[in-house]
């Protein structure tokens, strides 16, 4: 076994090194200038050492009460579109790696066509559209758009787990009376669960974030915690810095512990095919 030089395990970590810093350094900025007294969270440089307060995130609360009501309404919608895409995508994914047509091929270009296209192009055609149909300010429009841009990746990459599981089990279990869902229930997705859970994750990161569509179709009912932040950035009496970074933080948090949970399954969903030869 070769063993790597001193020098090239050094230029490694480095790299590492410096990568995660640029990830996580203005994270790290925000959550501890939440925590810091409002004169001081512009202050240069940065101080680590102080005492920290919670009068942001009290105030957070008490300036803006609606903030826990579109953290509420962006679970919802979020855990809406996480399961409507793999419900859609599960059986996509197994068709694709099963079979074999024409129609299937054209109708997988089809979904990469869909998800190449810039939200922003869709949405001056589609807003008459909600509006007609009388979706305007609902979960179920959110949830809807947010599955349809997501369904084609969440799609290849369940492919790619499906792929690995061997067609013999198939077999096996139509020989022994099993239909198509039962296969999927019981042979396709406890073996594919890696790959359930990390497209799972690329849907929730996506939803939980994401402010055109949120801020274009929603008013009052759906509104979401993305577009009360930006509501917040533009207050005609001023930006609260101080209460503006507690609800960054606040929406963070969530979405942080969520990808810790499940980091070792989304490393495998990342890593799936790369030691194919």
């Amino acid at each position: 076994m070769l063993r790597r030089p001193p020098l090239e395990n050094v230029v490694r970590w480095l790299t590492l090194a410096a990568i995660i810093f640029w990830s996580a350094a203005p994270i790290v900025l925000v959550v501890q200038a939440s925590f810091k007294p409002s004169r001081n969270i512009f202050e240069f440089p940065p101080r680590i050492l102080f005492t920290p307060t919670f009068d942001h995130y009290l105030n957070l609360f008490r300036q803006w009460p609606e903030f826990a009501t579109t953290l509420v309404n962006s679970a919802i919608i979020t855990t809406g579109a996480m399961f409507l895409t793999l419900l859609v995508s599960i059986p996509a994914a197994y068709a694709y790696s099963r079979y074999r047509s024409r129609w299937l091929t054209l109708s997988a270009f089809a979904m990469l066509a869909i998800r190449m296209f810039p939200p922003i192009v869709i949405t001056l055609p589609l807003y008459p559209i909600v509006r007609a149909l009388n979706l305007n300010d609902t979960h179920f429009v959110l949830i809807v758009l947010y599955s349809t841009f997501f369904v084609s990746l969440s799609t290849w990459v369940m492919k790619a787990f499906i792929d690995e599981i061997p067609r013999e089990l198939d077999e096996s279990a139509k020989l022994d009376g099993a239909n198509t869902l039962q296969l999927l229930t019981w042979i396709i997705l406890p073996l594919s669960l890696h790959g359930v859970v990390a497209s799972a994750v690329f849907v929730v990161v996506y939803a939980w974030k994401e402010f055109l569509f949120a801020f274009l179709f929603t008013s009052s009912n759906a509104r979401t915690a993305p577009a009360i932040i930006s509501e917040m950035l533009g207050s005609v009496t001023g930006v609260a810095w101080g209460p503006l970074l507690a609800a960054a933080t606040v929406q963070l948090v969530p979405l942080l512990i969520f990808v810790l949970l499940v980091q070792r399954f989304l490393v495998k969903g990342l890593t799936i095919g790369s030691t194919k030869g």
